[in-house]
């Protein structure tokens, strides 16, 4: 008889991460709470679906974040980035507030597809071979298309400090 595995046994670290993504690919705030819960509700409820020979428990939640995303129909409405810099917290010292609003506005400029890539590298952590993968696809190909990514990031960055938004 073949013991399973509990792919929920140690959830702190994977709450952490798929809230990362999930902040990352479509903002931080309540619409990410909502659609990190309803990955960990999916995760819960299917839970015995989960085969350790097709990879790890992070990579197989970070799929069903993914799918909960993609379930979600059309974009979250974006605060305005004059409203979001004046929510900002002034004495958050872990990062400067505009910084953070300027490379969160840098982010969702991107494709989805680069959105993705990027919220995966950093928002979920995972290397390019562990995305390459959760993506089935080839780790090159995924450090290619990162690289890609992050040129496009970098450009859309400096756009929003030369327009002196940030």
């Amino acid at each position: 008889m073949r013991r399973r595995v509990d792919p929920l046994a140690e959830p702190e670290e994977l709450i952490r991460r798929v809230y990362s993504y999930v902040a990352y690919a479509v903002g931080d705030g309540p619409d990410a709470e909502d659609i990190t819960s309803a990955a960990l509700e999916r995760a819960l409820r299917y839970r015995d679906t989960y085969r350790p020979d097709k990879g790890t428990p992070a990579a197989w939640l970070l799929g069903i974040a993914r799918r909960c995303i993609a379930d979600r129909r059309g974009e979250p409405a974006e605060l305005p980035y004059e409203e979001a810099a004046e929510a900002v917290d002034a004495d958050d010292a872990s990062f400067d507030g505009i910084d953070r609003l300027a490379v969160q506005a840098a982010v969702a400029a991107l494709g989805p597809r680069d959105r993705d890539l990027v919220a995966l590298r950093h928002g979920a952590d995972l290397t390019a071979g562990q995305i390459a993968e959760l993506l089935d696809l080839r780790p090159n190909a995924v450090e290619v298309a990162l690289h890609r990514a992050h040129a496009r990031l970098r450009a859309e960055l400096a756009r929003e400090f030369a327009r002196g938004d940030a």
